[in-house]
């Protein structure tokens, strides 16, 4: 029978996210809003008297403080709600006039990172002797002050302040137009039944065993993004427009440049990710050769990748099954970091179900009254795996909200997925270590060298995509659909070799990827798998040492740059080390893989 999505009022309250936590109802949004606005227009009080007094410097630090803390407990209302029914356009009219807000914002704090630079050296110091409390903000204050060459006049601020808007109509166009306006027709399996197809199913149905439903969801699934190819073209070229403009505008070489510059990470770690992992290359080529011999195909393509190579041990894990079975994975991390995760799931945290118009995928928003992550779990593996990954990204966020002050509880994007990923990593050692027959371990190894294949390999490729994409922008080139079709064609053969075959349909892919709009993010997937799993060995091979130096560097929030927490946590991402070590392993579990197949064809 085919799966029929609920409307969202259908769903048991338990499976919601306890929104009333942040507001009891729109009304109260709607009066904290209107608070915010009239805080907004105070701004203009503290121009011209930042580099006056400590006492003025302190005191505008802490009133954007304070805004930070409303904008956050606003937004994440306004965007939660968005998300459980992307149709509502009253609730997408709610983040568009908090947007107006934050905008307005933006442009009467123009004067504020000019005026901090323009504090002579000697007098900021001066202003640190006389105030303890400023000093709390010396490290941010630096950061700014380390920009100088990037951070333009007051009037130059307030005109890229008020562009604001205009740089995120790309994102929101490709969001709108992926996540409520385009559909997707039922498709059939082999038998002749109809299944839903919709973005949070598609890759379910590219796992199902059934090739004849692989194939239709695959081929179906892109031809709705063909059939508006240039549209997706021109969004995501008018994407790479607003990044040079920016690039241009604050005086960087490269959006690249622009991008790590502020979170202190040198252009080579990125660089040498992408050369890491084509040296690497061999190693799929392997895997996707064995995946062929598995499966028993004549051709292997792209729609035959995500399905598991023998049966799976159990087909259906209930959502209550898995918050008991991360739970026992993550007990390595200790019983504060367990008690914290039980939290999350008794006091609802997490929007758990697919619903109608629901923002497919997954992801955590750190709001400081408590983490919010939305799912749309699936029953199976990967949703316990999905689970555990999002919850990563929720303890880490309130570890650190716990611990930093409001200026430094915002992690940056560098260490993002570590914590997501070490959470994904301690499941697969747990799962792995209570295998008892060698079918059970063939999947779970299945499973691991596809986490190595889909973040490792294929976020280094988008990586490189969206490199090789800025660059054409930069040298005048026109994105067109052809062109990127093109260079993303040409990637895949770079990265998966000769033993798949290359539809016509593959070569859209680049138009359904939300992250080419997130300004050179994909990358720190791959670097933060390299990190996770560097982690994770050392929190199950060393004990408490390794979880204490894990929780402070949960807890580290922006306090220091993203390669410092790491090193204090036992990981080196300035070097290639842990993208190797990364890649031994994935060589281990490959051989493995190779044996107990082997095995058991023998056995046959």
């Amino acid at each position: 029978m085919a799966k029929t999505i609920p409307e969202r009022s259908e769903l048991p309250a338990q499976y919601c996210w306890a929104l009333e936590d942040l507001y009891p109802n729109d009304a109260a949004w709607e009066r904290d809003l209107a608070a915010l606005s009239e805080l907004v227009e105070t701004i203009p009080a503290y121009r011209g008297t930042l580099g006056k007094s400590a006492r003025r410097l302190l005191a505008y630090l802490r009133f954007q403080d304070e805004l930070s803390v409303q904008c956050d407990r606003l937004g994440n209302y306004a965007h939660r709600k968005a998300d459980e029914d992307t149709r509502d356009s009253a609730r997408q009219a709610m983040a568009e006039k908090l947007s107006t807000v934050l905008t307005k914002a933006a442009e009467l704090s123009d004067f504020d990172a000019p005026e901090i630079l323009a504090i002579p050296e000697k007098t900021l110091q001066s202003f640190y002797e006389k105030s303890a409390a400023l000093r709390q903000y010396e490290t941010y204050l630096s950061r700014i002050r380390r920009r100088r060459d990037h951070i333009l006049s007051a009037d130059g601020e307030k005109l890229l302040a008020s562009a604001s808007e205009l740089g995120r109509v790309a994102q929101t166009t490709f969001a709108r137009f992926s996540n409520a306006d385009l559909t997707f027709p039922d498709v059939r399996d082999a038998r002749g039944r109809k299944h839903p197809l919709t973005q949070s199913t598609y890759i379910s149905l590219l796992q199902s065993g059934d090739r004849t439903l692989r194939e239709n969801a695959y081929r179906t699934y892109y031809a709705q993004y063909a059939a508006f190819r240039n549209t997706m073209a021109s969004t995501l070229a008018g994407q790479q427009k607003m990044l040079w403009y920016y690039t241009k505008a604050r005086n960087y070489t490269s959006p690249l440049e622009r991008s790590l510059y502020p979170n202190e990470i040198p252009e080579s770690v990125y660089r040498e990710l992408i050369a890491a992992v084509r040296q690497h290359q061999p190693l799929m080529a392997r895997y996707l050769k064995l995946r062929k011999k598995m499966l028993e195909a004549s051709e292997l393509h792209f729609y035959d990748l995500y399905v598991p190579l023998v049966t799976p041990p159990q087909k259906k894990i209930g959502y209550p099954e898995a918050m008991k079975t991360v739970k026992k994975a993550l007990a390595p991390l200790g019983k504060e970091y367990g008690a914290i995760l039980q939290r999350g799931f008794d006091e609802r945290w997490i929007d758990v179900y697919e619903n109608r118009g629901k923002r497919s995928g997954a992801y955590s928003a750190g709001a400081r009254v408590h983490p919010y992550v939305l799912l749309n779990y699936t029953d199976d593996l990967d949703g316990v795996f999905t689970l555990a990954h999002e919850m990563g990204h929720a303890m880490h966020s309130y570890f650190s909200n716990r611990t930093q002050p409001v200026i430094y509880a915002d992690y940056e994007i560098f260490v993002a997925e570590v914590a997501s990923t070490c959470n994904e990593a301690l499941l697969m050692e747990y799962l792995l270590g209570r295998t008892a027959t060698r079918r059970a371990r063939i999947y779970l190894l299945n499973h691991y060298l596809e986490q190595f294949r889909a973040t490792l390999f294929r976020q280094t490729m988008f990586a490189e995509f969206e490199l090789k994409i800025s660059e054409l922008e930069g040298e005048g080139v026109p994105l067109t659909a052809q062109t990127l079709q093109d260079t993303y064609a040409a990637l895949l053969r770079d990265y998966f070799g000769d033993d798949v075959v290359y539809d016509d349909e593959i070569t859209m892919e680049w138009a359904r990827i939300p992250h080419f709009y997130y300004d050179f993010y994909v990358y720190q997937y791959a670097t933060g798998y390299a990190a996770a799993i560097a982690l994770s060995r050392r929190i199950l091979q060393e004990g408490e040492p390794a979880v204490r130096d894990y929780l402070a560097f949960l807890s580290g929030g922006c306090s220091k740059s993203p390669i410092e927490l790491l090193r204090g946590a036992g990981v080196d991402m300035a070097s290639p080390k842990p993208i190797n070590d990364a890649m031994a392993l994935f060589s281990r579990l490959l051989d493995e893989m190779e044996k107990l197949t082997e095995e058991a064809h023998d056995e046959e």
